[in-house]
């Protein structure tokens, strides 16, 4: 079997392996990045911002139940990250706000993976593609290496000081997806590449890693039920942004969560009701004023319920309220139910009152016809629950939330694979991922394994 040793063996090629990956190689040291697909990149070729929040008390208050020292390093960290994209001659825009409580910078991630592939290969190092991890390589309680498969099926040794799990998160198994996040996840979209199907969690645990909280959660959206994600450009096209402003029933007729806290927030409550599927409900103003204009500042708008339409999505236009109670009976939802809900809530919210659940930050009514009405269902992006990690990028060992837990000697995580971070709630996925794979990096060429291995 060929063996190799470098200072970091990286698996995974998404934004966490290829930012630490290009940067070690930047500074002179030896890397070898492994990815089981045919191209780099994962997700992060389907995303364009990178943002998180600009406090870490926004952070704090938007995810109270994260990690509070990896929010910290999250937020402090994340100036030094965009130097990092610009120095590398990648576009990145002027600051703008997102989702209300975040601030980010739109990017052109395509360039920015391409060029960290191509930096990683001009300095003399390694990327594998369609190579796949079979078991990672120990000696005397500290991770080695790894042995992989090349795309010809014969086997390869790499060893290395630092190996760095990357992989990307399990949603890309339905199992997994079942077992961690609810039973009805085995069967929700996936708005992601399908390759993320917890490598690097099988990987980390078999050499002593914690898992995360079960109750993590993930980041995902609402998309028009029954839709095909075959095709990744309906990632974006077909996802539901303004149900922050629009009211979300059950197959029980029945609004169930604040829908203004967040788009993302409102899939994960909708996984967990009858059938994870609901009817979306917006009026004229938000269509004006959401579901055909722009969402984050310089990107153009569309008309979502259009694109929902031509993609064959389960939708209506109602002329009035009084519609609702013809809703066809194969819809399955009790169509004058709705209708009472609806104006329930108009007079509740025009009276000044409260409403049931409540509406933190949209309480006009909605009452102007003609009313748009898809059928949603949650669909997923990436998941929560991962390897507990420190700020620097090390592996946790030993059961999660428990004090006084060590470290996996030579084994760091990034990306979807690190756990901790977000705990039901979300303030951007491309910035951890940099922030920690970086952080990755550091640790690779600065920390020697045997000296962290007490910590």
């Amino acid at each position: 079997m060929e063996t190799d040793t470098v200072d970091l063996l990286v698996i995974g090629g998404g934004m966490a392996g290829l930012s630490a990956a290009a940067q070690v190689a930047a500074e002179g040291g030896s890397v070898a990045l492994v990815e089981k697909g045919d191209r780099t990149g994962g997700s992060a070729r389907f995303a364009g911002f990178v943002w998180t929040t600009p406090t870490v008390e926004e952070l704090r208050r938007v995810n109270p139940d994260g990690d509070p020292e990896l929010a910290a390093a999250l937020v402090g960290g994340f100036g030094e990250a965009v130097a990092w994209i610009r120095s590398l001659g990648v576009e990145c825009r002027p600051p703008v706000p997102v989702l209300g409580f975040g601030r980010g910078h739109q990017v052109d991630t395509n360039h920015y993976l391409d060029t960290c592939e191509r930096l990683i290969r001009d300095r003399g190092q390694e990327v594998l593609t369609s190579t796949r991890t079979r078991a990672l390589l120990t000696e005397n309680g500290r991770v080695t290496g790894a042995e992989c498969l090349l795309p010809d099926g014969s086997p390869r040794r790499i060893e290395a000081t630092w190996t760095l799990l990357a992989t990307g998160g399990f949603q890309g198994d339905p199992r997994l997806r079942a077992e961690h996040l609810h039973p009805q996840a085995a069967d929700i979209g996936l708005r992601a590449n399908p390759h993320s199907q917890g490598d690097g969690l099988a990987l980390g645990s078999a050499v002593g890693a914690a898992f995360g909280a079960k109750d993590a959660g993930f980041y995902g959206h609402l998309m028009p039920a029954g839709v095909s994600l075959a095709d990744p450009a309906r990632f974006v096209d077909l996802a539901l942004y303004y149900s922050e402003h629009a009211l979300l029933f059950d197959t029980t007729g029945e609004r169930f969560v604040d829908e203004t806290v967040g788009d993302h927030l409102t899939t994960m409550a909708l996984l967990e009701r009858p059938g994870a599927r609901g009817l979306l409900v917006a009026d004229a103003r938000v269509h004006r004023e959401w579901i055909s204009a722009s969402y984050v500042e310089g990107i153009p708008g569309v008309d979502k319920f259009q694109l929902c339409h031509r993609a064959g999505a389960r939708r209506a236009v109602a002329d009035s309220l009084e519609d609702f109670a013809s809703m066809p009976e194969e819809w399955g939802y009790p169509g004058a139910t709705i209708r009472d809900r609806i104006e329930e809530f108009n007079a509740t919210v025009s009276a000044g009152h409260a409403t049931n659940p409540g509406r933190l930050l949209d309480a006009r009514p909605l009452d102007e016809p003609p009313f748009y009405v898809i059928e949603a269902a949650p669909a997923i992006t990436f998941t929560f629950g991962g390897l507990p990690i420190d700020t620097s990028a090390h592996v946790l060992s030993g059961a999660a939330g428990e004090d006084g837990h060590g470290r996996v000697p030579g084994l760091l995580a990034a990306g979807a694979d690190a756990g901790g971070l977000y705990r039901r709630a979300y303030a951007g996925g491309l910035a951890p991922a940099l922030v920690f794979g970086l952080a990755a990096a550091r640790t690779a060429l600065t920390e020697s394994p045997e000296a962290t291995a007490g910590h």
